[in-house]
């Protein structure tokens, strides 16, 4: 881990990867085929301690890809209204264009050299991140293309817990129901969950070698 061509504490930390959280909302289960309709990422700082916080949030509501899939038992549990006139949808190339500005900015300025995407089931996020990228010809997709962080597992581990809800109380986070399944709402909790069992953790081993590397 201590490898001293990582400039920044951050990198130290996860080997050059930056954590960013991301929550997708779709209109099903295939990524190839089913609709992406809204989009958040919060990235991850840390402090002069070497312990983590939520940083930025960016988000975006998506217009379906053309011919794209969408189940309508999929937006009875999202609580998502394609046509709804106020919802503010882009296309997603554009969606994808303006969300990773901001990654690249923190992945930059937090001397990492990639980004590593952390989700409450992070191999559905990032599948459909994935398939976004590839339908719309985005360059310089920030995220490592299969490697992630997924809270189910560290939340399994730390609390015993696996649904997000129930995870998020475990930790002490507040969670409001009305708001849930907003990829806003989702990635943020998500955030805060993260980065309390990787804090917590840090507290059972208060060696941060990462920290001594970078003030040498």
């Amino acid at each position: 881990m201590n490898d001293i061509s990582y400039n920044s504490a951050m990198a130290q930390r996860f080997r050059g990867y930056l954590p960013v959280v991301v929550d997708v909302e779709t209109g099903g289960f295939d990524s190839a085929k089913d609709a992406l309709l809204e989009i958040a990422a919060t990235t991850i700082a840390m402090d002069q301690h070497g312990l983590l916080y939520p940083a930025e949030t960016h988000a975006y509501h998506l217009l379906p890809f053309e011919g794209a899939n969408i189940d309508p038992k999929a937006l009875e549990f999202n609580g998502i209204d394609p046509e709804h006139p106020f919802r503010d949808a882009i296309a997603e190339k554009e969606a994808l264009r303006l969300l990773f500005i901001p990654i690249r900015k923190a992945v930059k300025a937090s001397g990492c050299k990639r980004a590593i995407l952390v989700g409450h089931n992070a191999f559905f996020d990032l599948g459909f991140l994935n398939a976004a990228v590839e339908r719309t010809g985005i360059k310089r997709n920030p995220f490592h293309p299969f490697s992630t962080f997924d809270t189910v597992t560290l939340a399994g581990v730390a609390y015993g817990q696996t649904v997000l809800a129930k995870a998020a109380k475990a930790a002490g986070l507040d969670w409001d129901s009305s708001e849930a399944h907003s990829a806003i709402y989702d990635t943020e909790q998500t955030a805060k969950l993260f980065c309390n069992i990787i804090n917590k953790w840090q507290t059972l081993s208060p060696e941060r070698p990462w920290i001594k590397e970078s003030a040498t």
